[in-house]
């Protein structure tokens, strides 16, 4: 494979950031006492035992969960060594949090699903509801709802039992998960639901500390890769100069995602509002395999070669841009200027990946300390 068509990305972890290459990725996490401490590892090439996972939607859903596999574990790695830096000051004898870092990640998922797919979904279904004037008063007079209490004839008393009570929210959450049959606009105004979450969600967590730390290194990744895509030497100074915003962040293809889930929800939809929630879970792999092809064949468009695109498909190239802009506006939230300090980590990981993923390494996992240049 060419230099040139060796397509290289990342993401940010605690106190550093991984890089990865077509064969083998790394993950670089700075110390206090300025060590950088890395791991390393090859990348099994599960496309050449199983052909059919080279097959266009089907690697992009692949990609996706190998993607989220690593993901874990880089930041598993990163929380490990931020953990043993807190227990070396306590004195304590390190302890590897491999399982529980895993089982945090859990939680993480389910509030993923609820807040970014359940609760946009029953927003959406409500407004519907209510535009059409359907009250829950009306529901019960046209289902002639009666509790239980007052279907009984020994009582005499007009009380409210528990039993009434778990059944007024019974009947209320059937009333409210009544199924509006999704189409374009229902889908949009899903979509915008979601977004307006989703920024919610990162202009709350951006002004945490740690978290402003992580956007630090996130913007790192983008002027590193930057840099290599460039063709010019990996260097601090040279990736200094890069812009911190990268169409290929994740960033931008959830915008991607999100205009691919409205097309894809619009088609396939169902009368029945769980029906409808869980076809959002079952499908993500299918809206996250369309919108890679799409960012896939954007790269090839935005390849440059001396300094011009080497495509002349002009509309591609423009269609990716209005896309993917939203996302790159978003990115001024999401990646801050880096140090040179934190460049020099992200160098350093991208590094390790490029030459581990070499086939003349033989190595297939390791783990190393390097002090930190002057």
């Amino acid at each position: 494979m060419k230099e040139e068509d060796i397509i290289v990305g990342g993401q940010a972890v605690i106190e550093g950031v991984m890089m990865r290459a077509p064969n083998a990725y790394s993950v670089a996490v700075r110390k206090p006492n300025g060590q950088i401490v890395s791991l390393q590892a090859l990348i099994p090439p599960h496309n050449v035992r199983f052909p059919f996972l080279k097959l266009p939607i089907i690697r992009g859903s692949v990609a996706l969960i190998h993607s989220m596999l690593l993901g874990v574990k880089a930041l598993t790695f990163s929380a490990n060594v931020a953990i043993e830096v807190e227990e070396e000051k306590e004195g304590k004898e390190p302890t590897p949090q491999t399982q529980t870092t895993i089982f945090a990640i859990l939680p993480a998922i389910v509030f993923n699903l609820v807040i970014f797919l359940f609760l946009p979904l029953f927003l959406t279904n409500l407004i519907f509801l209510v535009a059409r004037g359907e009250t829950f008063s009306q529901y019960r007079e046209q289902n002639k709802v009666v509790t239980q209490s007052a279907a009984l004839s020994t009582n005499p008393v007009n009380t409210v039992t528990w039993q009434d009570k778990v059944q007024e929210v019974f009947e209320t959450a059937k009333f409210y998960a009544r199924p509006v049959r999704p189409s374009l606009l229902f889908n949009l105004i899903d979509g915008i639901i979601r977004m307006i979450l989703f920024l919610g969600f990162i202009a709350l967590i951006s002004r945490m500390e740690d978290i402003k730390r992580v956007f630090q290194y996130h913007g790192a990744e983008h002027k590193v890769v930057y840099n290599w895509e460039s063709g010019e030497s990996l260097t601090i100074e040279n990736s200094r100069r890069q812009p911190r915003q990268h169409p290929r962040c994740g960033t931008s293809f959830l915008m991607i995602v999100m205009v691919v889930s409205i097309i894809t929800f619009s088609i396939i939809k169902f009368d029945s509002f769980w029906l409808n929630f869980l076809a959002r879970i079952v499908l993500i792999p299918l809206v996250a395999g369309v919108s890679y092809e799409f960012i896939r064949f954007s790269a090839r468009c935005l390849a440059t070669k001396d300094g011009e695109l080497k495509t002349k498909k002009v509309w591609a190239v423009g269609l990716f841009k209005v896309l993917t802009a939203p996302g790159l506006w978003l990115q001024n939230i999401t990646t801050q200027e880096p140090s040179d300090d934190q460049l020099e980590v992200a160098i350093y990981a991208l590094k390790q990946a490029l030459q581990l993923g070499n086939p003349i390494g033989n190595q297939t996992n390791q783990t190393s300390e390097a002090l930190a240049a002057d």
